[in-house]
C-alpha cells in the first residue's frame, strides 16, 4: 500500500491520505472543491464540480494516470437539483471516456461545498 501526495491539489484536512494505491489500483479520497493552497472556492456548482476535477486529475497524476485511467467515480450532491450543471462539467472532463459512476444527494458535506467526489483508477503495474 502506497499513499500518493501531490502538492497541485489540497492537502488532506484531516487523517487521511489524497489517494492509496494498492497494486494497480489507486482509491482517492473524495475531493470537495478545495484549491491546492486550501482556499475554498464557493461559486455556483460549475465552478465547484471544475475544481473538484481538477483535483481528481492532479492526484491521479501523481501517481502516473491520467483521467482515462478512471474506472468508477462517485459524486456526492448536496442539492440533486444541481445535477444538470454538474454533469456537463464533468463530460468535458471524461470526453468519450465513461467510467462506471453513482450519484447520490446528501444532506450536508465538509465546508457545507455543493459537491464532493472521489474515485477508482486502474493504472499500469
Amino acid at each position: 500500500m502506497k499513499h500518493i501526495h501531490t502538492d497541485k491539489a489540497p492537502a488532506a484536512i484531516g487523517p487521511y491520505a489524497q489517494a492509496v494505491r494498492v497494486g494497480n489500483l489507486l482509491f482517492t479520497s473524495g475531493q470537495i472543491p478545495l484549491r491546492p493552497d486550501g482556499t475554498l472556492v464557493e461559486g455556483d456548482i460549475a465552478e465547484q464540480t471544475r475544481q473538484v476535477l481538477e483535483n481528481l486529475r492532479a492526484i491521479v497524476e501523481a501517481a502516473g494516470g491520467t483521467l482515462a485511467n478512471v474506472v468508477k467515480t462517485t459524486v456526492y450532491l448536496r442539492d440533486m437539483n444541481d445535477f444538470a450543471a454538474m454533469n456537463e462539467v464533468y463530460g468535458q472532463y471524461f470526453g468519450e471516456h465513461r467510467p462506471a459512476r453513482s450519484t447520490v444527494q446528501v444532506a450536508r458535506l465538509p465546508k457545507d461545498v455543493a459537491v464532493e467526489i472521489e474515485a477508482i483508477a486502474v493504472l499500469a503495474e
